[in-house]
């Protein structure tokens, strides 16, 4: 599990249909000190993170596709919490 900051959600034409009606949050991980922690990641997001949030990844495939109900999708990440401020 990763702490990141939503900066942006992502919108496609052409996608696997496992990610229909899924929105699609960028994400930058952050470390502790609240640096940059590599380059953001794109994840399914159905709680509603807003803009600036400061969110809870997931990057456990397994449990991301079971959310989705679907083994073949090719989803790694998803947004599992939003962190109180």
């Amino acid at each position: 599990m990763l702490t990141g900051i939503m900066v942006g959600t992502a919108t496609s034409t052409a996608k696997h249909d496992s990610l229909n009606g899924w929105k699609l949050a960028l994400v930058q991980a952050q470390m502790q000190d609240g640096s940059p922690d590599g380059e953001p990641v794109l994840a399914i997001d159905n709680l509603g993170a807003a803009m600036g949030s400061r969110v809870v990844l997931t990057s456990e495939g397994g449990a991301v596709r079971d959310m989705l109900k679907r083994n073949d999708s090719p989803v790694r990440w998803m947004v599992m919490g939003l962190c109180d401020s």
